[in-house]
């Protein structure tokens, strides 16, 4: 369903489990940077009405999301630190040239936020099947719902706002890149990474 080339090593699981309180952190700070990717749709792309509401939709929920994982957090008597960089992120968005027309740009960002989401999902649903703790199996099930419907939406926009050959063959593209980023990481206790 999510298109992805390479699955996650079921590995990362393991190493996850190790370090509950790394991989709550850095996912609480996911959800906080896609409220404000959210957020950075609306300021740079204001004149895409249907785009806007749904951005505005979008950051309630993903600061709901924040929300959440940050209640888990205090719930085990831990803080939320320091934000880190996401390298997967930071390597994913070096993919389409910079500058040129505002609809290219437009094309890229959704583009990417709809692969950051799958990818999301994708690890919340190995969250959700191979976690022993049952009660955060269970959260990841629901988180995982929601990445699904984000990366569709994402991916709908942009075939909305541009012939859907050009961004299809630009998803493949993207995919493709994404799967050779992903042989490098799946070794930390990161969301992405």
């Amino acid at each position: 369903m999510l298109g992805l080339k390479l699955p996650t090593d079921p590995r990362w699981v393991n190493i996850v489990e190790k370090n509950i309180k790394e991989i709550l952190i850095d996912h609480a700070f996911c959800e906080q940077k896609a409220a404000s990717s959210a957020i950075s749709f609306i300021v740079l792309f204001p004149e895409y009405t249907e785009l806007v509401q749904a951005m505005v939709e979008l950051v309630e929920e993903e600061m709901s999301h924040f929300k959440m994982v940050h209640d888990k957090i205090i719930e085990r008597g831990w803080t939320l630190g320091l934000p880190q960089k996401d390298e997967y992120v930071l390597s994913l968005r070096r993919f389409f040239p910079k500058g040129g027309p505002i609809k290219d740009k437009l094309i890229h960002n959704l583009l990417y936020a709809a692969l950051i989401e799958a990818r999301s999902c994708e690890r919340f649903r190995l969250l959700s099947e191979e976690l022993k703790e049952k009660e955060l199996a269970r959260f990841y099930h629901k988180l995982m719902i929601s990445e699904a419907h984000h990366y569709t939406m994402f991916l709908n926009f942009a075939r909305k706002y541009e012939d859907r050959n050009i961004v299809d063959r630009k998803w493949q593209n993207l995919l493709a890149y994404e799967a050779e980023i992903m042989k490098e990481l799946s070794k930390t206790e990161t969301m992405h990474g």
